[in-house]
């Protein structure tokens, strides 16, 4: 066992990054680490290898000095209370590029709670709790159908997991990642968000087209926008358009931002279907 006194690079909060104060998680390759914030900030890491203290970083973003983002909006009239209630989260990511893409292709165009558990089941289906593109490749799209995933879903996620080299993209500079990702069909803006956030660890991506941001723009407004129209709420914050999304919906959830108001978002929602 390893055991390393880490400091993160900017604010950082345990607890509201991994939402518990003790974190575990199972590695790629059978490698195992868990965290524990001690009082002076620092982070204790406990784990079966080096390698594993070096995944574990990238898990918990340590290594990324989020100091700017908290400079820059901490008076935001939109973003302003969470960021600074909230100050130290950072997004949780995975271990691998395959599960944020199982991640993404799970979470499209369904609620959250049911995205989860087809997660669940096809990294149990993977037999590895650690999913990477060669456990995902082995499964069928007829077994990826049978965790909950819609055909053409599954079927998306085997051509990624099967012709591309998920995890090269995450050393990937510039924009290459991301418009390598934006040639796949069946995956748009909020998936590509999804991977560039928990998989590339970039922030420079939002979760364009997020139904909980799409509420929260209705619940400001009291009109149901169009998905795309988040992708111009996330725009004012530029190179940290990925950051700011989860702030957004960790701060709509906590009843954190100005002005948003659950029920207006309900009613907006109400009056857009019987529209349609």
């Amino acid at each position: 066992m390893v055991e390393a006194r880490l400091r993160a690079k900017g604010p950082f909060s345990l607890r509201l990054t991994t939402w518990t104060d003790s974190w575990q998680a199972d590695l790629p390759g059978g490698e195992w680490a868990s965290a524990r914030q001690l009082s002076d900030g620092a982070v204790l890491l406990r784990a079966s290898s080096e390698r594993a203290v070096e995944d574990a970083r990238f898990v918990l973003a340590l290594d990324d000095d989020t100091s700017e983002f908290h400079r820059r909006f901490p008076r935001d009239p939109l973003l302003g209370h969470s960021v600074r209630t909230l100050r130290g989260m950072r997004t949780r990511r995975t271990a691998t590029v395959a599960h944020s893409a199982l991640r993404a292709v799970c979470g499209q165009l369904i609620q959250s709670r049911r995205a989860r558990e087809i997660e669940r089941a096809v990294i149990r289906r993977c037999g590895a709790p650690a999913p990477t593109s060669k456990s995902l490749a082995r499964l069928s799209p007829a077994a990826l159908c049978a965790c909950g995933l819609a055909p053409g879903r599954a079927a998306t996620l085997a051509r990624l997991v099967r012709t591309i080299d998920l995890e090269r993209l995450r050393g990937t500079s510039g924009d290459g990642a991301v418009w390598r990702l934006r040639r796949e069909r069946g995956i748009g803006p909020w998936s590509v968000g999804v991977i560039a956030l928990a998989g590339l660890g970039r922030y420079d991506h939002g979760l364009v087209g997020d139904l909980a941001l799409v509420k929260l723009q209705a619940a400001l407004t009291g009109r149901w926008p169009e998905q795309h129209e988040t992708a111009e709420l996330l725009a004012a914050y530029g190179e940290w358009q990925g950051l700011a999304s989860v702030f957004l919906l960790a701060g709509f959830k906590r009843g954190l931002i100005p002005g948003a108001n659950p029920d207006r978002a309900r009613l907006a929602r109400a009056s857009a279907y019987r529209a349609a």
